[in-house]
């Protein structure tokens, strides 16, 4: 049983790191994105597709930023 515990919080350290690194990645290719559509001559690119500035990710609700409670 404590092994499979071991093997529980793991599993949820790796899925934490993942989206940690997912919203990095996310934030990184926006800003990216949001500064080519600001600056020339990929602006004149944007501006023929429509292209617009994109939100990065934040979490809004404060209580989305709370650990998860795992209960058994």
């Amino acid at each position: 049983a404590n092994e499979n515990f071991k093997e529980l919080m793991n599993q949820l350290n790796h899925v934490e790191e993942d989206i940690a690194n997912s919203r990095k990645y996310y934030n990184a290719v926006v800003k990216r994105f949001n500064i080519k559509c600001r600056t020339f001559p990929s602006a004149i690119v944007a501006k023929i597709f429509n292209f617009s500035a994109k939100p990065m990710f934040e979490v809004q609700n404060l209580a989305e930023r709370e650990n998860v409670k795992v209960s058994f």
